[in-house]
């Protein structure tokens, strides 16, 4: 293999397996811009469309990342916990797939791409307004088996494969 040349792994020889992936964000800013994205803004409904955002975000990651291969998705949920005294909001996302390959680049992407509507709006009452902490919370399925972030958010590469499903 030469470091010239860009291409898509083989998969055609794995198994199709379901798969599932759970990624998180955060999206921090202050409380009184928090209070704007779930009361509504002259934008409209942030929180929905950031839902709504995270499952296009689904759908678009193979355009978006050129090593991801398109898949076939079964389902996707993106949730959206806004906790208005601390100004954070937390973003969810959980993607399904029966396929040959994961999901995990699915749910990151929906996570940023939800993080990143609300950014858009948030921006208008807080400038400072930050998206944190994006990782892989669980992915199940496929050869590597399951595998558990560490619920602290260390940096410990998380733990070891639990099952080989």
């Amino acid at each position: 293999m030469t470091d010239d040349v860009a291409r898509i792994v083989e998969v055609g020889g794995k198994r199709v397996t379901e798969r599932e992936a759970v990624a998180e964000c955060v999206v921090s800013t202050t409380p009184e811009a928090c209070a704007h994205l779930v009361s509504g803004t002259r934008k409209g409904k942030p929180i929905e469309a950031a839902r709504i955002a995270g499952v296009m975000g689904v759908k678009r990651t193979p355009d978006l990342l050129p090593f991801c291969h398109p898949i076939a998705i079964t389902g996707a949920e993106v949730s959206i916990e806004p906790d208005e005294a601390t100004g954070r909001i937390r973003v969810r996302t959980t993607v399904r797939a029966t396929d040959r390959t994961g999901v995990e680049m699915e749910a990151l992407t929906a996570a940023a791409v939800a993080a990143l509507s609300l950014y858009d709006t948030a921006k208008e009452f807080d400038r400072s307004a930050r998206i944190d902490g994006l990782r892989l919370l669980e992915k199940r399925g496929g050869k590597s088996g399951h595998y558990v972030a560490d619920p602290s958010g260390a940096a410990d590469r998380g733990r070891p494969a639990v099952d080989t499903r």
